[in-house]
């Protein structure tokens, strides 16, 4: 299938997330958590963009981002995931092996309302999910951990457009509906807006991405005129 341009312009809030070459493990020590930190930090610096959220799982990693002009979520992304390749690289002595990750990084624009309040919490809740701690906020490679001990975040964060609720550790180890659950599996899959029906219409229409709201699969063949 043609690879569709990618349409990120600044003034949405975005998910974006990447992920191992066949699910294999991108960090498989504390070591590797904290140098993929490093790397996060130093791409900030170099390439300013706000940073609502994050999370980053042994396979791959989340962001919610909300980059202020057109350009900076491609070259904030761009930057981080070729130099955590070259240095994953060359820390395991795999240089010349082929690629790390799958390939570009998928990204979503959100509204900014109660969809976007669902989609930091499907962000930070995500080692709940795959069952590696018994709360969201044990999990020490994401934002909410620092968020909820008070503490100096290691990575600058940005509040954000959207005000979360004051009990949103409660709210992030709450179990997502199917709903929710499912319409953020479906924006992760297809790059789908995610958003009321107008909003999303809207945003589709802005940003070229009628694609995404096509059924997945190849489009059925035209009949031959006789």
């Amino acid at each position: 299938m043609p690879r569709h341009a990618r349409s990120a312009p600044g003034g949405y809030v975005y998910h974006a997330l990447n992920r191992a070459v066949a699910r294999l493990p991108l960090f498989q020590k504390p070591g590797d958590y904290e140098a993929f930190e490093r790397v996060l930090t130093e791409a900030l610096a170099r390439h300013p963009i706000r940073l609502l959220a994050y999370c980053v799982m042994p396979n791959h990693w989340h962001f919610v981002l909300w980059p202020e002009l057109d350009g900076q979520l491609t070259d904030f992304l761009r930057w981080l995931t070729h130099t955590h390749t070259q240095r994953w690289h060359a820390h395991y002595h795999t240089t010349g092996t082929g690629h790390l990750y799958q390939g570009r990084f998928k990204a979503f624009a959100i509204q900014e309302d109660e969809h976007l309040l669902t989609v930091l919490r499907y962000v930070e809740r995500n080692p709940l999910r795959a069952g590696l701690v018994k709360h969201a906020e044990d999990w020490e490679w994401s934002s909410l951990a620092p968020r909820s001990r008070s503490l100096e975040p290691p990575i600058e964060l940005h509040p954000g457009p959207v005000r979360r609720p004051r009990r949103w550790r409660e709210y992030v180890n709450r179990v997502e509906t199917a709903g929710e659950w499912e319409a953020v599996r479906r924006s992760v899959a297809r790059g789908q807006p995610l958003g009321t029906q107008e909003w999303q219409r809207r945003t589709v229409e802005q940003l070229g991405l009628d694609h995404t709201m096509r059924p997945p699969g190849r489009p059925p063949k035209r009949k031959a005129k006789p």
